[in-house]
């Protein structure tokens, strides 16, 4: 057993062993005569897909029975922002529960960023997985306008805008701290020291991340309709395709972007203190 193996009385919890996996290669060639490699990168553009596809009717159809020009039924008011919420974090849990195995289930370009600058995967994957997420993201909303072409353009097609009455400032601190948020619990959810040290208690890793797509949502739905992820940003806009769509469409990149790039810095060397060892390491081979 390793350092972090516990000995003790008969019925006293002996934690297990971990190792953390070697940093990924900053360019990997052999990743591109893998078919693990393709699989991943369809399973993260039909997990985008998907996401966007339930997502973005569930927004369009909760704004069509709200209206009250073409719905005078009291009765029906719609999912609400609760029913938003719990349709985001909810797909997320099923989609990372299902593409975990094969691609990681990031669905994010933010969450495959923070990986990135973890050293979690490499920069062609990184590439590559986000370019599936932005055409899955394109696919899927494509497809909601195709079956509710009438309410699509309508109800403004699902795409990310800075709620009136807030200043971008504001709309990217939300976005920021939304996806600090998010890429956390990536890094918390997936630690293998951490799945070591508390095997005795279950995690479904998908779990907790579902749950933090949902509590940001709540939060953030009010400010900018909840970026969080630029996949689910872009493909809406590129769909939708109006000014309004567009109009501080930056927002929903600089914002996940930063957010990531704090929490894999705060997790990665000050909660695992990773450059402190890389460090002592360093020393102690001189």
């Amino acid at each position: 057993m390793g350092k972090d193996a516990e000995s003790g009385e008969p019925g006293e919890y002996v934690a297990k062993d971990y190792h953390d996996p070697p940093p990924a290669p900053l360019i990997d060639v052999e990743e591109l005569g893998k078919w693990s490699f393709y699989r991943a990168i369809i399973a993260e553009f039909i997990a985008t897909l998907l996401f966007l596809y339930v997502t973005v009717l569930t927004v369009i159809g909760y704004k069509s029975q709200t209206n009250p020009a073409k719905n005078t039924d009291a009765a029906c008011g719609g999912v609400g922002i609760l029913g938003i919420a719990w349709a985001f974090g909810g797909m997320i849990f099923i989609l990372v529960y299902c593409t975990a195995g094969i691609s990681g289930g990031h669905i994010n370009p933010a969450v495959t960023f923070g990986l990135f600058l973890a050293r979690k995967v490499s920069l062609i994957r990184a590439i590559l997985y986000m370019v599936a997420q932005c055409l899955g993201a394109i696919c899927g909303c494509g497809l909601v306008k195709a079956f509710q072409h009438a309410y699509y353009d309508e109800y403004g097609g699902g795409a990310n805008e800075l709620a009136q009455g807030y200043k971008k400032g504001v709309g990217v601190g939300a976005e920021i701290i939304g996806t600090f948020v998010l890429v956390y619990t990536v890094f918390s959810a997936t630690d293998p020291k951490r799945n070591a040290r508390d095997s005795h208690v279950p995690v479904l890793a998908p779990l907790p991340i579902g749950f933090a797509v949902f509590m940001v949502h709540l939060a953030t739905i009010p400010i900018t309709g909840t970026g969080i992820n630029p996949a689910r940003s872009f493909g809406a806009a590129v769909i939708y395709n109006q000014h309004k769509a567009w109009h501080d469409h930056w927002i929903f990149w600089v914002g996940p972007f930063v957010g990531a790039a704090i929490a894999a810095i705060y997790y990665q060397f000050v909660l695992r203190a990773s450059g402190m060892k890389a460090l002592g390491s360093f020393r102690s081979n001189a």
